[in-house]
């Protein structure tokens, strides 16, 4: 029987199921759907996240699907949006870049440490969101809304900055605690 400390995964697992969704409506050019849709599902990750940590209902498997559907998301919707050329192809290179670096290297700590207990850093936290808020500035553009051209711009080169840096920090911080758990099992 499901209790309410189960809304903040049913809503990660809602929002895991429908990125393909919101993709193939990017795809199809379906734009008003797809900006509602993707409007909808990062409402739940802020909602999600902030139900878990109000009423403590944070959970192992919640630590797992809300970034799983975050990326899940995000990366449906960049490549969607570069299918139709909203977005330059090395941008999606960075953003599927730098989840490829992160789930490797959780599974890898996973398979060479234990169990992953991991929470994402501010910088994440603020890369998701510039990312979130590009993506519906580009849905948004395609449903008819002219945002001037310099905002546009600005938010390519802020999402690809902070996801290079994002990413590197992820790198530079895990590595470090892979370094520090092999000298303490010498």
């Amino acid at each position: 029987m499901l209790a309410p400390r189960d809304i903040p995964n049913i809503l990660s697992s809602l929002r895991l199921a429908s990125a393909p969704g919101v993709g193939w409506l990017v795809a199809q050019e379906a734009h008003i759907y797809a900006l509602g849709l993707f409007a909808v599902m990062a409402f739940t990750d802020a909602l999600d996240g902030f139900l878990a940590k109000r009423y403590a209902w944070q959970s192992r498997l919640g630590g797992i699907l809300d970034p799983l559907a975050d990326k899940a998301l995000l990366i449906s919707t960049y490549v969607a949006l570069w299918w139709l050329h909203l977005v330059p192809w090395w941008l999606l290179a960075l953003i599927v870049g730098r989840d490829l670096v992160i789930v490797s290297g959780a599974l890898r700590w996973h398979l060479h440490y234990g169990p992953l207990d991991a929470a994402p850093t501010h910088l994440s936290k603020l890369t998701t969101f510039i990312q979130v808020c590009l993506a519906i500035g580009l849905l948004a553009i395609s449903v008819g809304y002219s945002p001037p051209p310099l905002v546009l711009t600005l938010g390519v080169y802020a999402v690809a900055l902070l996801t290079l840096a994002s990413g590197l920090h992820y790198v530079v911080i895990w590595s470090a605690k892979a370094r520090a758990q092999r000298k303490q099992s010498r």
